[in-house]
């Protein structure tokens, strides 16, 4: 009977090993929080859809923050209307503007923690975005 359950717990272990390696960590990753990100659009949305980014400063809740990105979006208008929701989201500890038309950089102010960004989902198409610390 032993014989029989061991490929079985062996497979969930297995399971459960790839699922601990596979989840992002910020404590495991080569990645370090910042004071600066970026995110840098290019190219044109095709369709109608959203963007999540999460702001999430070291030792606080992490932020959320969903917006709508119209089909036929521009890079350069794609980064204002994600630079004004970002603005509405995360209050006074953060500064957010645009750069060089596609890029919107997000900067902490004050006492504010060093943070990191992700991109959660995307339901665009046609419009690339990239993440990077500045």
């Amino acid at each position: 009977m032993l014989t029989r359950s061991f490929p079985r717990v062996l497979a969930l272990v297995a399971v459960a090993w790839l699922a601990v390696c596979a989840a992002p960590s910020y404590a495991d990753s080569s990645e370090k929080p910042a004071n600066k990100w970026r995110i840098i659009f290019d190219d044109r949305a095709d369709n109608d859809g959203t963007i999540v980014f999460r702001i999430a400063p070291v030792g606080k809740d992490p932020i959320d923050v969903e917006t709508k990105i119209p089909a036929g979006t521009s890079e350069n208008h794609a980064a204002d209307i994600l630079s004004d929701s970002l603005k509405a989201s995360l209050g006074k500890g953060f500064h957010v503007e645009t750069d060089d038309g596609e890029d919107v950089l997000i900067k902490r102010r004050g006492d504010t923690p060093k943070f990191f960004v992700t991109m959660v989902s995307t339901s665009l198409t046609g419009l690339n975005v990239k993440v990077k610390k500045d």
